[in-house]
């Protein structure tokens, strides 16, 4: 799904209003729905809620939600934080509306006007929307600081208040909710960490924005969803065998971290390449002989040629090195190895990317269009101009990406992954829980299977990621985040991969 940057939603809103047409009070009550809906869903009707408005439109969803949930027969106290003399329009004519209700209302001028809630109530932020462009400050500041210091769940409607949609956030401050719900689509900062850590839970609800606008909107941002996948996904066709499915080689392991190389490999073979070939150090070879033995397994001795230990480069589809490899010379030696070697697109992680950090020169010589998956630590070593700025890393990302011509997987809670045009995506699946040793490694060997199989590097970098967060996520719904390990990723690649086929609609589950 496509990104829209503020002035787009904007345009979206005037489109959709122009062309449906719907007046904007009405539109203004669409969102507001489908909030109550969200809300008495997932909270019982004896929960209190206390919703706290702004005077812009913003404002005016809390107020249409307060009335929504007053007429469902919840309990609900509403406050307008008067940090202007007047009303948007929309704002107005619901505040109107809730007022011939007879709805208590507390207008809140000044800090001491606040009311502390009680604990079990649910706090509402209806404040700020995609309007804000510069920091909070006077009555909004001191809300903010209010609110936060609350020990009820808080729940921020579009944004929370005092967050930008896109813009620079630094020193902003920002009510810190439990959850967003969103309109339409994700905003920017709710995907980047230094913003997004402000959102909580975002759940993104559709209010019937005019499709059109949206398909004809340019933005090079977008997120992965299951629409996608289902265009990407490629059902297996009868009469094929595993010659059908490529073979994939993965180049990984040292002394002490065979670990990584057993995940990577175990990963690679859940991912349905046809062959798998490990190479390792000798060291290694009775672990994966003995921990994976459907794969080939190859030595790699500190004098050895790679054409003569696994033959020609053309027997394979797929190349991915860096796990567990270490960043001794023998491994800088390997890696100079496969770059000679195997001249189609690769995955890189790992100790292949501190290599090449150590190494700047080696970035030229990668293959275009491979795939580099780097954690936030790893791309600051990569490129050394990063910076910690969420919206300055990802322009860097994005440049690197176009400069190099490869496809750049900056691995974080919403993993972005960049492509040589520049255009981006954003990962909805994984979580928390994913924050564990080898999860990076299951990726590797995950997306190397995935090229493997004839996908194109960016369908295997798209469908990669989106399966190794759906397996996360099956995965901690098994086990909880907390235990989760990175080998319980990979015995759920198998559920994820069934999740995606029963998805596809009856005519898209052969592949033709």
């Amino acid at each position: 799904m496509k990104i829209l940057l503020t002035e787009q939603i904007r345009a979206a809103d005037a489109y959709t209003i122009a062309h449906e047409p719907i007046a904007s009070i009405d539109l203004m009550e669409r969102a507001a729905t489908a909030c109550v809906q969200w809300l008495t869903t997932h909270f019982a009707a004896n929960i209190g809620f206390q919703i706290y408005c702004g005077m812009g439109n913003n404002g005016g969803d809390g107020l249409a939600i307060a009335r929504l949930l007053l007429q469902r027969g919840y309990r609900v106290k509403c406050h307008l934080i008067a940090y202007r003399d007047a009303f948007s329009p929309d704002c107005e004519t619901n505040f109107t509306r809730l007022q011939s209700m007879g709805a208590d209302v507390q207008t809140i001028r000044e800090p001491n006007d606040f009311q502390t809630p009680s604990p079990d109530e649910v706090a509402i932020d209806a404040v700020l929307g995609t309007g804000t462009h510069r920091p909070a400050d006077g009555l909004v500041a001191a809300y903010i600081a209010w609110i936060n210091q609350l020990p009820n769940i808080r729940i921020a409607i579009d944004l929370p208040s005092g967050l930008p949609a896109d813009g620079p956030a630094a020193g902003f401050l920002t009510v810190e909710a439990h959850i967003t719900l969103t309109f339409e689509n994700y905003k920017l900062n709710l995907l980047l960490p230094h913003t997004g850590k402000y959102a909580g839970r975002v759940h993104v609800l559709p209010i019937g924005l005019n499709r059109s606008f949206w398909e004809a909107a340019d933005t090079p941002y977008h997120t992965i969803d299951e629409a996608l996948i289902q265009q990407i996904y490629r059902p297996r066709q009868p009469f094929t065998h595993k010659g059908s499915y490529g073979h994939a080689v993965l180049i990984c392991g040292s002394k002490g971290k065979m670990g990584a190389a057993v995940l990577a490999t175990g990963a690679c073979l859940r991912s349905g390449a046809g062959l798998t070939t490990i190479g390792v150090p000798p060291e290694g070879y009775a672990i994966l002989q003995t921990t994976h033995p459907e794969a080939l397994c190859t030595i790699l001795d500190p004098v050895c040629h790679l054409e003569d230990v696994l033959g020609p480069a053309s027997r394979y589809r797929g190349l991915g090195i860096g796990p567990g490899l270490g960043t001794s010379s023998l491994a800088l030696h390997h890696l100079h190895q496969a770059l000679d070697w195997y001249r189609n697109p690769m995955v890189l992680d790992a100790d292949a990317l501190n290599l090449i950090a150590q190494h700047p020169e080696l970035l030229t010589r990668i293959p275009p269009h491979s795939l580099l998956t780097p954690h936030p630590k790893e791309f600051e070593r990569l490129f050394s101009s990063a910076k910690s700025d969420d919206l300055e890393r990802l322009n860097l990302l994005r440049t690197k990406a176009r400069e190099l011509q490869l496809i750049l997987i900056l691995k974080d809670h919403h993993t972005c992954i960049a492509l040589p045009d520049g255009t981006c995506y954003f990962n909805t699946t994984g979580n928390p829980g994913m924050a564990t040793g080898g999860s990076g490694d299951v990726l590797t060997g995950l997306l190397t299977g995935l090229l493997a199989q004839g996908y194109e590097p960016w369908q295997a970098a798209l469908l990669g990621v989106y399966l190794h967060g759906l397996a996360g996520d099956l995965a901690a719904a098994a086990h909880s985040e907390e235990a989760l390990l990175a080998g319980d990723i990979i015995t759920h690649i198998g559920k994820a991969f069934q999740k995606i086929y029963q998805s596809l609609p009856p005519q898209k589950r052969y592949y033709l």
